[in-house]
């Protein structure tokens, strides 16, 4: 490979084959992990000519595949005139270059593939900033491996008297430029992630916030076009979002809230690429309450759950209640696959965001859990606290109204959360007259949890297995 072949590393439009190893600790069956490969591939616009897989106990050092499968490999990549191999799995430099210098053509490992991706589909500059930090952290390490222009640099051009000297090597000129470079961009991303943060707060100071989270290609984009007024690009294909979008949600009652669509999580995302996109998940981590999206149509969801779980404990999205929603129940062949979900996870929510089906029981869920339990209340309120009754007519659904004096008694169905903001409002609402701060616990009781601390049941209840859970009430 020369050094203009290694450093072409998209494979839009290329031949490409799929290789695919099950090693015995792998908890996706090799059949699924060779669909999700070759979804990714059409997705980098590959065109896919040839598969292999292979069952082993370990990768071998060297070229990671046993010797044998190496020169199978070999003449399938002759056989089909395939002009990348693409593995799914990370290999290692050395790795990389042995299988390359063996089948003569370019080798992207699973990592290189998905930065790939993410290079064609990022559109905001900050997403073109955080891909490009990734793929100089992916880069840095594989310099020697992968670039063959490694000679010494003497001191200066013409080669002659007085610039012979041992100079220095040209890798260590392309590391110094490469460490330069990420300084710069993650200086730059530093910016912009605080001040993302900054908008966040303030958003959720200002507003509550519900973030849709789950597996790339769960149909997250569409049901975020159906629950608000739309505008996010929604394709059947791996990473259709890498930025964040966000709308507001009506929910009825007066009720709304902020709904954010979030980029896809994916089996082993390259860690780098999670930490690069940090300011895209801040919507994730400072939410008021996640909506995790699982493709129920899709074989190996229930193992999309679990990954979509661990990557949102590692990015730090643990403090928010969780509600499970089965997306794409319009694609189910036979009512038992459902029903097997639903033992499984009993306060799952099943929709299609397709027909719309179950998307009233999604915002009637979501509006309990944010604002909890909804009572009609009277609330008695001097005319001239403006702010509170504006709130009031705003903010809930206002069933009556009787002005009696320089006061308005207003009936309104609200929950805890909203009568907690018109107390920032105002100090002179009452209910059956006794302020307001005094019913709060009265008319919404504590939930004592697990770890003995009051909660309100909006908040979260970590579950042994699964990870999510709803407050007993």
């Amino acid at each position: 490979m020369t050094q203009q072949d290694r450093e072409q590393i998209k494979v839009a439009r290329e031949r490409a084959v799929l290789v695919a190893v099950q090693l015995p600790k792998a908890t996706v069956p090799l059949q699924a992990r060779l669909l999700e490969l070759h979804a990714l591939a059409d997705t980098a616009g590959a065109v896919i000519v040839g598969e292999m897989t292979q069952k082993m106990r370990l990768p071998k050092g060297k070229t990671f595949l046993g010797k044998g499968k190496v020169e199978e490999l070999v003449g399938l990549i002759k056989l089909v005139d395939a002009g990348v191999a693409i593995f799914d799995h990370d290999l290692s430099p050395a790795q990389i270059r042995n299988l390359e210098q063996a089948c003569e053509v370019k080798i992207i490992d699973r990592s290189e593939l998905i930065l790939d991706i993410f290079a064609r589909r990022a559109t905001t500059h900050a997403a073109k900033l955080q891909v490009e930090v990734a793929q100089l952290q992916y880069t840095y390490p594989r310099l020697r491996a992968m670039w063959d222009h490694l000679g010494q640099i003497t001191g200066g051009a013409p080669v002659g008297i007085g610039t012979r000297g041992p100079g220095e090597q040209q890798l260590e000129i392309d590391r110094r430029l490469v460490q330069r470079r990420r300084k710069q961009l993650k200086r730059e991303l530093d910016r912009i992630h605080d001040r993302t943060v900054r908008q966040v707060e303030k958003r959720n100071a200002d507003h509550h916030t519900v973030g849709l989270v789950g597996y790339t290609n769960a149909g997250k984009s569409s049901l975020f076009n159906k629950l608000t007024e739309g505008g996010a690009f929604a394709n059947d294909q791996l990473f259709a979002t890498l930025s964040t979008r966000v709308e507001r949600w009506v929910l009825g009652g007066g009720a709304q809230v902020l709904v954010s669509d979030t980029v896809g999580f994916i089996r082993d995302l390259p860690h780098h690429l999670v930490a690069s996109f940090r300011s895209t998940l801040e919507e994730t981590v400072h939410g008021d309450m996640l909506v995790v999206v699982v493709d129920v149509s899709e074989d190996g969801a229930q193992e999309r759950l679990r990954t979509v779980l661990e990557t949102l404990d590692a990015i730090g999205a643990t403090d928010q209640y969780r509600q499970l929603v089965l997306n794409k129940i319009d694609r189910l062949d036979r009512s038992d696959e459902l029903l097997g979900w639903l033992s499984r996870h009993p306060d799952a929510i099943p929709v299609s965001a397709k027909t719309g089906e179950g998307l009233n029981r999604l915002a009637e869920v979501v509006r309990e859990t944010v604002f909890g339990p909804v009572h009609a209340l009277k609330i008695r309120l001097p005319l001239s606290d403006a702010a509170a009754v504006a709130f009031l007519e705003r903010r809930t659904e206002v069933l009556d109204r009787d002005y009696q004096g320089e006061d308005v008694i207003m009936e309104a169905r609200l929950g805890r959360r909203q009568a907690q903001e018109l107390q920032s409002h105002t100090r002179n609402a009452t209910i059956d007259d006794m302020p307001l701060a005094q019913q709060l616990d009265v008319i919404w009781p504590p939930v004592i949890s697990a770890d003995d601390s009051c909660r309100i049941p909006l908040h979260r209840v970590q579950a042994p297995e699964a990870g999510w859970g709803r407050t007993p009430a």
